[in-house]
Parts: C-alpha cells; sequence; structure tokens
C-alpha cells in the first residue's frame, strides 16, 4: 500500500462498529483514487475468471464474479448515496468527471466476450449441475443481466452501446444536479405580515428560521416540501399562491443553464435508442421484461382499469371542492390548481373536523420515531438501539442497532429527517452496505440501511412536530428498511430490496396501512406540551377522513404512471415540445384545469434521473398488493404475530431469490385483485 492510499480510510478494515463507514474520516479527495483502484483491481479480477483455462463452473465463474469489485462497490455506494443526502458542488464535479470512467469499466465487464462465454455455458448447465435453487437463481440472473447490458450484441454495435451508455449517465447526472439547484436557488420573501394571513402558527416560525439561515429580513419560504406544501394550504393570499405554485411548477424549464428541456429529449431518444439497440421495440418493452407486469399491456390495463373505477368519484371531489370555494369567490370561479389544497383542507375541516394543525402537537418525531419503532417491535420482535459511536455523515443523522428478538445483531440504521441544501427533495430508502452470508464460514454479514426524507424541522421554540403525511412517509421509508433489515440470502445480488421494481413497494406502502388503526396510534400519539394521548373522537375523525379526495390522489398517481408510459413506449425519436407532449399524454387522467407554463418532465427524477423510467406504474401495482395483503392483517388483527412473521420470511426475508408472485403467493395463498383497493379506498363496498 502506498502513502497516498495508506491515508485513504476506504483502504483501510474499518475499526468502527459493526464495520460500518467512518464518514468523520472520509474527505472529497478521498473517493477519486479509491474509485480508480477498485477499477483496477475488479478489472483484474475479471480477467483472470475470464481467462481461466479450466471448465466454468458456479464457483469459479458465476460466484467468483458475484464476489468481485467490493471495494469499488463500496466506494460507489458511499458516493452515489451522499450525492443524494449530503452533495456539493465538489462531489458534483467529481461525479461528472467519473462518470466515463465508471461506465465503461461496467461495459468491459458487460461487453467481455469471454467472461460471457463462461457465464452462458454455467447457465445452460445449470439444470444438469446439482445446484440450489438460490444458486440457480443467481446463474439465470446473471446470465440475463449480461443480456441485458448488451453481450449479445454483434462487435459493429458494441461501441454504438458504449457510447450511449456514457451518454445517458451523464444526462441523467446533469438532470438531477439542475432540479437540486433549481430547488435551492428559489426563495419566496416576505416582510408584510398581512401576507401571512391564513398560515398557521407553525409555519410563520419556520419561515422565519429559514429567513435567519439566509440572513433576510421578514420570511423565506422555499420549494422544500415542509415549507410548499403548508403555504399552498393555508395561504390567504391567492396570488402568493400562484407565485409559488408556478414556481415549483416550472422548475428546469427557464432560460438558464439548469435547464432540463432539451435533457429530457435526450434521455428518451437515448434510452429508446439503447432498447432498439438490444433488439426492443421502445425502452417500455426492454424495462418491462423483467417486471411482474412483464409488458406494456398490462401496465396500461392496470391504468386503465383505475381511471375507470375512480375517475367519477374523482370528478364529484373537485366538484365539491369548487362548490365550497364558490360559496366566497362566487358563482363563475374556478378552482386552479394554487387553489386545490387550500379549498381541499378547508372542505376536509369542514367535513371533518380535521386539519393537520389540529394533529402535529400529537405527531412529534421523537414520539412517532417510538410509535414507528415500537410496532416493529410488536410485530416482530425487534429493538433498536441509539449507538452515538457509529459515525455519521451529518450531525441531523442518528445510526441504530437493530437487534433480532433473540437478542442477535440484525443490522444498523440510520435516520435523517430533514431538508438541507445538501440533501435533494423526497424520501427515500438505501444502504450503505447489503446482506449476504458467507458460504465458507457461514457467517451472516448483515446490512447498514439509512432512510432519508424532508420533514418538518424544529424550531427555535418547539421541537419536529410532523404532518399525518410526514407520519404516513416514515412508515413508508421505514417498510423499505424492514425489506433490508430482514435480508437474509446467500447473495449480495439478490438480498432485500433487490427484487423487482414493481414488488419492492409492497414492504413499504403496507406500513402506510398502520398510519389510520386507532391501537396503532394510541400506542406514541401523544401531546409533545401535556403528555395527553390524541382523544379518540380526534382518532375517529382521521379514520373517517382517511378516504377524503382519495379518488384525485389516484387519478394523480394513474396521471404520472400514465406520462412515464408515454415517454418511454415511443418507437421514434422525439423532436417536439415537451409540455405539449406531456399534456397530451397524462390529460385523460387530469382533473383539475390546466397550466400551459407548468411542466412535470423537467422535474421528475423518478423516471429520468431515478430507477422508474417505465416503472412509476409501480406505485399502483404494489398498492394493489398491499391493499390485499394488509386485509389478511385486517382479517386476523393487525398487530398478529403469526402474520407478521408469515411476511417477514416469505417476502421481507427473501429478496430477489424467488419470482415475486411466488413470494406473495406463499404469503397470501393467493393471487391479489384490485378488489381489496376499491374496498379500502371507498370506491367498491364489501358485499
Amino acid at each position: 500500500m502506498n502513502m497516498m492510499q495508506a491515508q485513504n480510510p476506504f483502504f483501510e478494515k474499518y475499526s468502527t462498529p459493526h464495520g460500518t463507514t467512518p464518514f468523520n474520516k472520509i474527505k472529497t479527495e478521498h473517493f477519486e483514487p479509491a474509485i480508480k483502484e477498485g477499477i483496477r483491481r475488479q478489472a483484474n479480477e475479471i480477467n483472470a475468471i475470464a481467462n481461466d483455462l479450466s471448465t466454468p463452473t458456479f464457483e469459479n465463474t458465476v460466484l467468483a464474479y458475484e464476489k468481485s469489485g467490493q471495494l469499488l462497490g463500496h466506494v460507489t455506494t458511499v458516493f452515489g448515496n451522499l450525492r443524494g443526502a449530503e452533495t456539493n458542488e465538489e462531489l458534483q464535479k467529481l461525479a461528472r468527471e467519473m462518470s466515463p470512467l465508471l461506465n465503461e469499466h461496467y461495459n468491459n465487464i458487460m461487453l467481455n466476450e469471454k467472461l460471457f462465454e463462461r457465464i452462458k455455458s454455467v447457465y445452460e448447465q445449470r439444470e444438469k449441475t446439482n445446484l440450489t435453487a438460490e444458486q440457480q437463481h443467481l446463474v439465470k440472473e446473471t446470465y440475463t443481466g449480461f443480456v441485458r447490458y448488451g453481450a449479445n450484441l454483434p462487435n459493429e454495435n458494441r461501441e454504438k452501446y458504449r457510447q450511449l451508455t456514457e451518454k445517458l449517465n451523464l444526462l441523467t447526472l446533469q438532470f438531477g444536479e439542475n432540479n437540486l439547484k433549481e430547488t435551492n436557488d428559489y426563495q419566496l420573501v416576505l416582510t408584510d405580515k398581512t401576507q401571512l394571513s391564513g398560515l398557521p402558527e407553525s409555519t410563520i416560525e419556520a419561515a422565519a428560521e429559514t429567513a435567519k439561515e439566509k440572513k433576510k429580513d421578514g420570511w423565506v419560504f422555499t420549494l422544500q416540501a415542509p415549507s410548499y406544501i403548508p403555504f399552498m394550504m393555508y395561504a390567504d393570499n391567492r396570488d402568493l399562491r400562484r407565485q409559488l405554485y408556478i414556481a415549483y411548477n416550472t422548475k428546469c424549464t427557464h432560460d438558464n443553464e439548469y435547464n432540463n428541456l432539451e435533457i429530457v429529449k435526450e434521455i428518451v431518444n437515448t434510452r429508446m435508442e439503447i432498447a432498439q439497440l438490444l433488439g426492443y421495440d421502445n425502452f417500455a418493452a426492454y424495462k418491462l421484461e423483467d417486471r411482474m407486469a412483464k409488458n406494456s399491456e398490462a401496465v396500461y390495463k392496470l391504468l386503465e382499469q383505475l381511471l375507470e373505477a375512480y375517475t367519477p368519484a374523482a370528478q364529484k371531489e373537485y366538484a365539491e371542492v369548487q362548490t365550497l370555494a364558490r360559496e366566497t369567490e362566487g358563482s363563475d370561479f374556478v378552482v386552479m390548481p394554487w387553489d386545490w389544497s387550500y379549498y381541499s383542507h378547508k372542505l376536509k375541516d369542514r367535513k371533518f373536523k380535521i386539519n393537520d394543525e389540529m394533529l402535529r402537537p400529537y405527531l412529534e418525531l421523537g414520539n412517532v420515531k417510538k410509535g414507528v419503532f415500537g410496532l416493529a417491535t410488536r410485530l416482530y420482535g425487534i429493538t433498536f438501539k441509539e449507538n452515538p459511536e457509529i459515525p455519521v455523515y451529518h450531525p441531523d443523522v442518528d445510526a441504530y442497532e437493530v437487534f433480532d428478538k433473540n437478542g442477535d445483531f440484525l443490522a444498523v440504521l440510520y435516520t435523517d429527517f430533514h431538508p438541507r441544501v445538501g440533501k435533494r427533495s423526497g424520501a427515500w430508502m438505501t444502504n450503505y452496505k447489503e446482506q449476504w452470508i458467507d458460504e465458507a464460514t457461514g457467517e451472516n454479514s448483515r446490512p447498514h440501511i439509512s432512510i432519508v426524507m424532508n420533514f418538518t424541522k424544529p424550531t427555535q421554540d418547539k421541537p419536529a412536530l410532523l404532518t399525518f403525511d410526514e407520519m404516513e412517509t416514515f412508515l413508508h421509508e421505514f417498510g423499505h428498511a424492514l425489506h433490508g433489515i430482514f435480508a437474509n440470502t446467500t447473495y449480495e445480488s439478490l438480498s432485500g430490496t433487490n427484487v423487482y421494481r414493481d414488488f419492492v413497494e409492497l414492504p413499504s406502502q403496507i406500513m402506510e396501512n398502520f398510519a389510520t388503526e386507532k391501537t396503532f396510534l394510541h400506542t406514541f400519539a401523544k401531546h409533545y406540551l401535556t403528555g395527553e394521548l390524541i382523544p379518540d373522537e380526534l382518532v375517529q375523525r382521521i379514520i373517517d377522513s382517511s378516504n377524503f379526495n382519495a379518488a384525485y390522489a389516484c387519478l394523480r398517481q394513474v396521471s404520472f404512471g400514465l406520462l412515464d408510459m408515454a415517454w418511454y413506449t415511443r418507437n421514434t425519436p422525439f423532436e417536439e415540445d415537451v409540455k405539449a407532449y406531456e399534456h397530451e399524454a397524462w390529460k385523460k387522467a387530469q382533473v383539475l384545469p390546466r397550466v400551459n407554463e407548468a411542466c412535470m418532465s423537467s422535474q421528475f427524477s423518478h423516471i429520468f434521473s431515478g430507477g422508474y423510467s417505465a416503472g412509476y406504474y409501480s406505485y399502483k401495482w404494489a398498492e394493489v398488493l398491499d391493499a390485499d395483503a394488509f386485509s389478511l392483517f385486517k382479517q386476523e388483527g393487525i398487530f398478529n404475530t403469526a402474520i407478521a412473521e408469515s411476511f417477514r420470511n416469505n417476502i421481507l426475508s427473501k429478496g430477489g431469490t424467488e419470482h415475486p408472485m411466488t413470494l406473495y403467493k406463499r404469503f397470501r395463498g393467493q393471487e391479489p385483485t384490485i378488489d381489496a383497493l376499491l374496498i379500502r379506498n371507498g370506491i367498491k363496498f364489501n358485499q
């Protein structure tokens, strides 16, 4: 080891608890040499496998490939996660520099003819050898992965494939960076107190704190969810609501360096070209081949079923909100998108006498955390212990050790709750280390999981008091975390959340069901000042209002699914107007009036720089699964440990070792239908 490597923590064996990432020692300058060394090491490992003269076997080929690149995998995981949760200009610049190197390296592996021939040989013999079911599945997934990443391409197309994938990597990087910068750059500064009319005290206090942070007078509102959402819901000033709405919904469309409109076209066309080079008609056909849905016809069938079932109810919901608005605004008033949250909130308050501000005092973050962790303890017997000795990447982050019901160590869990400049918007679960089992020693190497969110921050006078939606989001991401925490597979690439994209949301969305369960809320929802348990009457209002505007919310998700599919079922290059195409693509799922300048595509990170391209339908697909699965908990008791144990053993622990429907039917005893979702949302009633 040279001097530079000796001073780089990535080259050391970590002396941290459970071998966790030593964030306190890692500096930006450590990434580049570690990435380059990781590339060199894995290239040598791959060459050794490819040039092995012995007969290809599972052990010397597929397993050797599975275990290759450990240094590179770890460094790029840390690097990628920090670019989402705690980025800066240096990291973004380095990402642009490293992207071509990494893309070339991964292409060199996938397009290595000798390596592929050995993998193909093992694949063709897999049923004639004494492999376990999991080993056979790993062989199949490895072989299929190589084919899907160009291994079968004729020589004349391989260089084209390299060029296209490198171009796509840089485009998706730029898309995400532009979105983050546009979000961070905007601020609505108010200095006249009358402009705050309607806003709750908690929102005003948070805006004052933001102004102080940004060295501004008055109050500052941003495009971060904890600022944007309550402003749109409560601000009486319609002009300001419109101003903030337009700022949010025109991100990355302005005539500046952060414009994503041309990048959208390039991403769509590049993905289409890659898919067609690989022999598919369009990118959706390529992506859906290894999804539960299998093809775009199945996706459209689901979206059309939801459209048919929910559209009448959604139109009725809009009419109700409009009727309320016209009581004060006049008979010709039209509820526009910047009015929807404002008047919907008023209608909900009138019908159910409930709103976020009434619930916030009972949803103090510390108590919610105890409630969510306690739910896992009650269902699965696991416990959480904060360990301040585990290094974290930001002071906001807490690290917990997770222990199984028998006391065995299960995982490390990082929690990161509040927005900041270096963090992208939204909420997500990721990991810093996957789970796997060492076949030689039997050691079960446990995972390091992270959940990252953008929740309401504490103020000078109050702790972090969450909205009901934020509490639901916590449950959602915690469900993903459990999928990682309970992972129990032999091979890392099949572990935890390494499952079909339209199955990965089942463990997260099933947890959201607990948010409206009285017996769950009573375990933690206490007033942060008085300690008073949330009143039964208020809980009942939560339950009664749980389907308020559910049809509108469903069609909103369907509209995103339609937009995604419209972009990725194309088989000819797109050279048209992005906004016009978007409006046409999702118009049959739109309930609110169209706003010409608004554009979702230019900021739709899920499908342009995330992992949901030709896959956004997955949220609704998995919702069908989660409604059906949770109906079993409802039937047997929501804290039923036998059902929970079955869910853990048949789904959460299995990762991608079997087909998702096989796992689901083993847990549920049947294939799911849409009926449970329709019943849950009040669209259909139990007969």
